[in-house]
C-alpha cells in the first residue's frame, strides 16, 4: 500500500510539472479542490487521530496541538528564510515583498527546497501507515493532492529567467521520486505513539499552512472566485463524507 500511494504521489507531481509547462486554464479549480481536501484531512482526520494517539499534555496543552502550532510556524519561518514558495501577497495588497520575485539561481534554490519538502512528505506517508491503515491513507491523500502544486511550482521556479528547461526537468523528476524514498524511510523507522501523535499534529500544521497561505491564495489569485470556492467546498465535503463512512 505504501509503495502504491508513493507512486501516485510520483505521478501527481509529474502531472503538476507538465501542467506548468503546457496548460494553466483550469489550474485554479484543481488547486481549489486540493485546498479543500487538505483542510478536511487536517480537521476531520489528522488532528482527531493525533489526539487519540497520545494524552500527554505538557504545560497543560495536548502534545499534538503543540506539534500542530510548531509545524505551522516552522514552515512559515522556512518560507521566509529560504523562499520555498513564491510570495503572492502582491496580488492582494499594494506592497511587494523583496522575495516576491525569484529568478536565476534563487529559483533553483527554491525548486531544490521543494525536493527536500517532498522527501519529508514521503516520510509522513510511511509514519502515517504506522499509526493505522486509515490514517496512512488520509496522510497519503493529503500528500497526493498537494503534489500537483509542488510539481507545478518546482518547474515554475526552476524555469524563471532560464531558456534551458533541463534543470527544471531534472528537479521535477527529483521532486517526484523524493516521496517514494521518504515513504520507504518512514516505513523502516519505528516510532512510538507518544512521538507519532505530535508528529501527525505537526504534519497537520504544515498542511494547514500550505493550504491557507499558498494553495488557496494562488487558486483565487486571477480567476473567478465562485467556482473555485465551490471546488474547495466540494473537497471539504468529500473528506467529511469519507471519514463518516469509515467510522
Amino acid at each position: 500500500m505504501v509503495v502504491l500511494v508513493s507512486l501516485l504521489a510520483f505521478l501527481t507531481t509529474l502531472a503538476g510539472g507538465l501542467a506548468a509547462m503546457r496548460v494553466r486554464d483550469n489550474r485554479h479549480l484543481v488547486l481549489g479542490l486540493a485546498g479543500g481536501l487538505m483542510l478536511g484531512i487536517v480537521a476531520f482526520d489528522l488532528i482527531p487521530e493525533s489526539l487519540e494517539l497520545t494524552r500527554h499534555s505538557p504545560l497543560g496543552v495536548p502534545a499534538p496541538m503543540i506539534g500542530f502550532a510548531a509545524g505551522f510556524l516552522l514552515l512559515h519561518v522556512v518560507e521566509q528564510a529560504v523562499v520555498i514558495h513564491r510570495a503572492h501577497e502582491h496580488e492582494y495588497a499594494p506592497h511587494v515583498h523583496v522575495h516576491a520575485h525569484v529568478g536565476g539561481s534563487a529559483g533553483l534554490v527554491t525548486a531544490s527546497a521543494l525536493v527536500v519538502h517532498s522527501l519529508m512528505d514521503g516520510v509522513s506517508i510511511g509514519l502515517g501507515f504506522q499509526s493505522g491503515t486509515e490514517v496512512g491513507i488520509f496522510v497519503a491523500l493529503a500528500v497526493i493532492v498537494h503534489k500537483f502544486a509542488d510539481g507545478f511550482n518546482t518547474v515554475t521556479a526552476a524555469s524563471l529567467n532560464r531558456a534551458d528547461r533541463r534543470p527544471a526537468v531534472v528537479l521535477l523528476f527529483a521532486n517526484a521520486t523524493a516521496p517514494i524514498a521518504g515513504a520507504a524511510l518512514g516505513t523502516v523507522v519505528r516510532v512510538p505513539d507518544a512521538v507519532l501523535g505530535p508528529y501527525l499534529g505537526g504534519f497537520a500544521g504544515v498542511l494547514l499552512y500550505l493550504a491557507a497561505a499558498e494553495i488557496l491564495p494562488e487558486a483565487h489569485s486571477v480567476h473567478p472566485r465562485v467556482m473555485t470556492l465551490c471546488a474547495t467546498g466540494l473537497g471539504l465535503a468529500a473528506v467529511l463524507l469519507i471519514v463518516s463512512l469509515a467510522h
